[in-house]
């Protein structure tokens, strides 16, 4: 059984940083790639950014290159999002999750899910 904590989230004004953590349990953690999401208030969830399971490969939404960076400590079974020059857009819900295979950006291929962490940007 994998489980996936997010923390991090919180209000920030615009042009602020933040950085989200995700702590991952279960021995697997290494052979897993690792993606972010986000949901905004009346908005289908979106990719955000992903990474192989040995962080050699990375992946980005359009929206968000150049501004965030995900990376993982396999040592501390977590995955990171820095996120810089942070936009009002870029108010949502932001989960981590695990794929066993590839490094996908489709959500349908994430089989396990955290619960989610809130980013607010004020302009």
């Amino acid at each position: 059984q994998v489980q996936l904590v997010e923390s991090g989230g919180g209000l920030v004004q615009a042009g602020g940083s933040l950085r989200l953590s995700c702590v991952v349990s279960g021995r697997t953690f290494r052979s897993y790639a690792m993606g972010w999401f986000r949901q905004a208030p009346g908005k289908e969830r979106e990719f955000v950014a992903a990474i192989s399971w040995g962080g050699g490969r990375t992946y980005y939404a359009d929206s968000v290159k150049g501004r965030f960076t995900i990376s993982r400590d396999n040592a501390k079974n977590a995955v990171f999002l820095q996120m810089n020059s942070l936009k009002p857009e870029d108010t949502a819900v932001y989960y981590c999750a695990a794929a066993p295979r590839g490094v996908p950006t489709d959500e349908e291929e994430f089989d396990y899910w955290g619960q989610g962490t809130q980013v607010t940007v004020s302009s």
